[in-house]
């Protein structure tokens, strides 16, 4: 069987929401695909549960970041090498580590935005004992924007979504980093 076909009847079957969910949770922890791949696709076979898709793919991505978090926080002392190892390079995660540091919430929800691998930031969140409920929110509001952001793409265009996403991916991306940074920026100066 093809990939394609198999990948549709996927899209296409009652058990879209679980498949969702874990596949959201798997992007989150171990494979870097893009999730925007399969959940746009599933979104356009189903619109009339695109917002419930929308959901179970920020649920997916909540327990993964709980779980990336937990091995920064319980494993990171035990492991730390073997896990930076995995998400990412050695100056990458020391530069998170900083950054959390100077700027927790900020850095967190940047990240869960831009196109950085968002593990580096659940292990150090974890791995400094950053505060659960502002790791929780930045992580929130990031997925949100990403997955009811996709959500309501395909809701206003349909079957063009798909190419609307791909043609303005980075000037999207672009878009997105500059205003995280901005309002980053503004925050640290006004003392938030």
């Amino acid at each position: 069987m093809d990939l394609r076909r198999h990948l549709k009847r996927l899209i296409t079957s009652e058990r879209v929401l679980g498949g969702t969910f874990f596949a959201s949770l798997a992007e989150s922890t171990l494979v870097p695909i893009p999730l925007e791949a399969v959940l746009i696709p599933a979104m356009q076979a189903n619109r009339p549960c695109l917002w419930r898709l929308a959901g179970a793919a920020l649920a997916g991505c909540l327990v993964g970041a709980l779980l990336g978090y937990a091995a920064g926080y319980w494993l990171f002392d035990l492991f730390g090498r073997q896990l930076v190892a995995w998400v990412g390079d050695p100056e990458q995660f020391e530069a998170a580590l900083k950054q959390i540091r100077n700027h927790g919430f900020w850095f967190v929800l940047s990240v869960g935005i831009t196109p950085i691998p968002f593990q580096i930031a659940m292990l150090a969140a974890g791995a400094i004992h950053y505060a659960l409920p502002g790791y929780l929110a930045a992580t929130v509001i990031a997925c949100g924007i990403r997955y009811y952001g996709l959500a309501l793409g395909v809701w206003k265009f349909g079957d063009q979504a798909q190419a609307l996403f791909e043609r303005h991916r980075r000037a999207t991306l672009a878009t997105l980093t500059v205003a995280v940074i901005a309002s980053w920026g503004l925050a640290i100066t006004s003392g938030g």
